[in-house]
């Protein structure tokens, strides 16, 4: 047994240059073909395929299931955040229709910034509770045109393994529009670039769609209501603890 340990750490670097290494040539490649002037149906077309594409190249297996849940109506689809694959992994499995909602510090990334923008990414804050409004708001807007939009509502992830509380900003543009939201579970990234990590490791990954939620109510308690139901729907199937319950305790 220690044989192998002793082995392990040289591959899983060799691993983690070549995933790296093969995510900065893809993402060149997408920085290429976002700066042409095409339609920005095309433009999501081409950054999902390469998504998938990088996937594939590093021997990452994508198990997908529930995908008939999704539907071709708007809806706002919720997951729980654990690695920084996790948008990736979207952008990968979901329609081209669907946008991301991504947190506003994304903007002080400059290429970042670029990349989300020309794919559509609608920013928001996430500790102003009036731009929070306005960002709900805006996404509404969005759903109501026939886009669909994704957002990780936990808003950031952490090293422990758990489901963090929810950010109401999807659930307000969700009982505004009266929208389905679709829970969605991501397992198996947080093993393989978790935060801290500095190379990702090799594994599977797989994605559940769950049944969509239908708003039940208006107001506060309709948002509350929905966020609570999308939790319990994820951590019905997603094999890590809830990590409110483990606060209040």
């Amino acid at each position: 047994m220690a044989i192998k340990k002793r082995y392990l750490t040289p591959i899983l670097w060799i691993y983690g240059l070549y995933s790296v290494t093969c995510l900065a040539l893809v993402a060149f490649v997408a920085v290429l073909l976002l700066v042409l002037p095409v339609k920005l149906g095309l433009r999501r077309v081409l950054i999902s395929r390469l998504a998938r594409f990088w996937f594939f190249i590093t021997g990452v297996r994508l198990n997908v299931h529930g995908a008939e849940h999704i539907g071709t109506q708007p809806v706002v689809v919720v997951a729980n955040h654990a690695s920084y694959l996790d948008g990736i992994v979207l952008k990968a499995v979901l329609p081209t229709r669907f946008g991301f909602v991504i947190k506003r510090e994304a903007t002080e990334v400059p290429f970042l910034h670029f990349l989300l923008r020309r794919i559509g990414a609608q920013f928001v804050e996430r500790r102003n509770r009036y731009r929070s409004g306005q960002d709900a708001k805006r996404i509404v807007e969005l759903a109501k045109s026939g886009h669909s939009v994704a957002v990780f509502p936990e808003g950031t992830f952490v090293t422990e393994p758990g489901l963090a509380a929810f950010r109401p900003g999807a659930f307000a543009a969700a009982v505004a529009g009266e929208l389905a939201v679709i829970p969605v579970v991501i397992e198996g990234s947080r093993a393989m670039l978790a935060a801290g990590m500095l190379f990702p490791r090799p594994g599977s990954l797989t994605i559940t769609a769950l049944p969509a939620l239908n708003v039940e109510g208006e107001g506060r308690e309709a948002m509350r209501d929905m966020a609570t139901r999308s939790r319990t729907a994820i951590l019905s199937i997603l094999d890590e603890p809830d990590l409110v319950a483990s606060q209040v305790e």
